[in-house]
């Protein structure tokens, strides 16, 4: 078959507009079905009218992961983006996600030692603590409780700032930029909460040289120093992109993943039944959550996908949500069940630029989840579910609110 045969059939309806509200916060948007009839690869129009491939077959998706003709260079020409806020900061550079090999890996390589499966391991001590801590305070106020604001992400953002060495008394800053910098709403506001965050770590990061304490962030000040090698710029950006993505992903997944096992109570009780199976379930819950949905690449040379050329220049994105639920590898892909194989799951993405924090977030959700209906074994919505607000479509998935009682 011709590469024009191929790309007419994958095509023979209008491209999809992408990206798009879920209409249910743990499932795809109900505009995305047409995309799963068109595996491996389908036709998408972005925010700005831009034609782009959408990857929605899972096997394609991993083979393309993997591809190192496909950039992640967001600073390239006509690379892709799913919102003004993310084309509003696309010529700025971004470390370890925005940056291909060898440098790709040499900036892995300086990181890679504090987020491995052993040190995950020897934090789960620390992350039950913080868990505890916030359930004591959650608890010693009383129902009902936001869930958002008062666990799903205060948790991961103290486990991050110990590891990268950052005062937790400033978290009410730099989650406020987070939030900005991945929600805008406009894009202004995006580019002012990448400058504040710069220069507030820019600044952590000048007292650390004079005055080194313990985190990751002090052990690369101390390479920069000793071995020069990294200037304050590149140690800026590994520091925004180690902040941001170590608190804001798992939050969400904590507020999201609570929500969906709520909405599941057999699964629930299931899971309260046999501790045993919640690895399972966490691995589970990432695959039908999927809530960085929309993984971004560009083509930087002609590459064949099962018949039909995506040229160079090209856009491509990887629909998480899509790939994750396809029933040739997932029989029955959109019903919740931790008895099936899913590690093989593409939410933390796949190949070299697979997410470098997933043993982390992985124990972060087992303990979070784990301990959360431990100890609160009534938890249950304080509000009907269709009114719990949940984020965009252009933005990592979660729960903006998640009222709850006891």
């Amino acid at each position: 078959m011709t590469d024009t045969d191929t790309t007419t059939d994958a095509n023979a309806t209008r491209p999809v507009a992408f990206p798009q509200d879920r209409t249910c916060p743990y499932h795809p948007p109900a505009a995305y079905d047409p995309l799963r009839a068109t595996r491996p690869l389908a036709r998408i129009t972005l925010f700005d009218g831009r034609p782009a491939w959408l990857v929605t077959g899972h096997a394609t998706a991993r083979r393309l992961l993997a591809d190192p003709r496909l950039s992640t260079d967001r600073t390239r020409d006509g690379f892709p983006a799913t919102s003004a806020r993310l084309a509003a900061v696309r010529s700025r550079r971004t470390a370890l996600l925005g940056v291909d090999d060898p440098e790709h890996r040499a900036q892995r390589k300086l990181v890679l030692p504090e987020f491995t499966l052993k040190r995950a391991a020897a934090l789960r001590p620390r992350i039950q603590r913080i868990v505890d801590e916030r359930l004591d305070a959650m608890i010693e106020q009383g129902p009902p409780a936001e869930l958002v604001s008062a666990f799903a992400l205060p948790v991961p953002s103290m486990v991050i700032c110990a590891l990268l060495g950052i005062p937790y008394a400033d978290h009410d800053f730099f989650e406020e930029q987070s939030r900005r910098l991945l929600r805008g709403p406009r894009p202004a506001d995006t580019q002012d909460a990448r400058d504040r965050l710069e220069a507030y770590l820019g600044e952590l990061i000048d007292r650390k040289r004079h005055s080194p304490g313990e985190g990751l962030l002090d052990d690369l000040v101390r390479k920069q120093v000793a071995e020069g090698e990294f200037d304050r710029d590149q140690l800026i950006a590994f520091a925004v992109i180690l902040l941001v993505a170590g608190h804001e992903t798992t939050a969400n997944m904590i507020s999201l993943g609570t929500f969906t096992l709520l909405g599941h109570p057999r699964r629930l009780a299931e899971l309260r039944a046999d501790p045993s199976l919640l690895p399972d379930a966490v691995e589970e819950l990432m695959r039908v959550l999927s809530i960085a949905d929309g993984l971004l690449r560009l083509a930087t040379e002609d590459i064949d996908v099962d018949g039909t050329t995506v040229r160079a220049g090209e856009g491509v994105v990887f629909s998480t949500s899509v790939i994750n639920r396809d029933e040739t590898v997932y029989p029955d892909p959109d019903a919740l069940d931790w008895h099936r194989p899913a590690r093989h799951h593409v939410a933390f993405g796949f190949g070299i630029h697979q997410c470098l924090g997933q043993n982390l977030a992985r124990a972060e959700l087992e303990i979070a989840l784990r301990t959360l209906f431990d100890r609160l074994p009534t938890l249950r919505l304080a509000a009907p579910p269709q009114e719990i607000p949940f984020k965009p479509g252009d933005t990592i998935q979660g729960m903006l609110e998640l009222p709850v009682a006891w």
